[in-house]
């Protein structure tokens, strides 16, 4: 029995002896001001500040946008009021298709998010959608006779002026496809999700308590991280606390839900959470509210 036990430590990735994670401040010289830097371009007649998302490598869609910048949604939970009515959609031939919400929904985001969820070679188009009167939910579009279509939804939270932020897209559970985390209402005792989406089917496959990864009237989004934090081979997410001073990593062993690990950071995260390296090289770097950058490592 006890050289079974040996064998199978042997077999374990070295970083899974850390101790512990080292907290270091450090000059945001080293960073870009929002610690992660914006590469998506600005969507011209679109949202004021919105970004143009792309594919990389194949599918049936290139680029997608929103439009109709629209005030009939005062929630304002991005910082300026005005939401989208419409989505468009440029085709791998160049057409651009576009796809208008009814006068009681809105997307209330930024940009939208393009994958292949189910592996079938088209692209899935992944948006915070929200009622006036029923509050936010994920919904996911795609390409049918050349046209936009709504393919599944979560639903909407149930009351207005409740809403998600989505943190992140990956094979999170090592299964077939990818899955979407989102947090529902990250201001209020956040929930994290995971969805998972195929056939036209999106289900819950599990969620967990305690997390926030947006602040109240921020433009930023991207208060997440995705990497391989216990050596399992799929990705895990990282993302702070219900109150942002801790750094909380998520995933899933053995099919099941579990936090891996959790660092307390000196302040509150503010900025976009950027991760560097594998394995027992990970980083992470965080930015906080107080205007100090810190490099979150492994500790042997």
């Amino acid at each position: 029995m006890r050289s079974l036990i040996v064998l199978m430590l042997m077999m374990l990735p070295q970083w899974a002896f850390a101790d512990e994670w080292k907290v270091k401040s450090v000059s945001g010289d080293l960073y870009p001001v929002d610690i992660v830097e914006e590469d998506r371009a600005i969507a011209q007649n679109g949202l004021p500040d919105g970004l143009i998302a792309k594919t990389i490598g194949g599918g049936d869609i290139l680029s997608a946008w929103y439009e109709a910048p629209t005030t009939r949604y005062g929630h304002g939970i991005l910082g300026d009021a005005i939401e989208a009515g419409r989505l468009a959609v440029e085709k791998t031939n160049g057409e651009i298709v576009r796809f208008d919400l009814d006068p009681q929904t809105v997307f209330e985001d930024r940009y939208p998010r393009l994958k292949d969820l189910d592996g079938d070679g088209k692209i899935e188009i992944v948006t915070i959608k929200a009622s006036l009167s029923q509050g936010a939910g994920v919904t996911i579009y795609g390409l049918e006779n050349g046209a936009i279509v709504e393919r599944a939804t979560t639903g909407y939270h149930g009351r207005a002026n409740r809403w998600l932020n989505i943190a992140g897209i990956a094979n999170f559970t090592g299964g077939e496809g990818q899955q979407v985390a989102f947090v529902r209402t990250p201001h209020i005792g956040g929930h994290l999700y995971f969805y998972s989406y195929d056939n036209g089917k999106f289900e819950e496959i599990d969620k967990i308590s305690g997390f926030s990864n947006h602040v109240i009237g921020s433009r930023e989004m991207r208060l997440s991280a995705i990497a391989d934090m216990d050596g399992n081979g799929f990705v895990d997410v990282a993302l702070p606390s219900n109150e942002r001073s801790v750094l909380r990593m998520i995933g899933f062993q053995e099919g099941k839900l579990v936090e891996i690990d959790r660092v307390k950071i000196p302040s509150r995260i503010n900025k976009a959470i950027a991760s560097r390296g594998g394995g027992e090289d990970l980083m992470f770097i965080v930015g906080t509210s107080d205007g100090k950058v810190f490099e979150i490592t492994r500790d042997y």
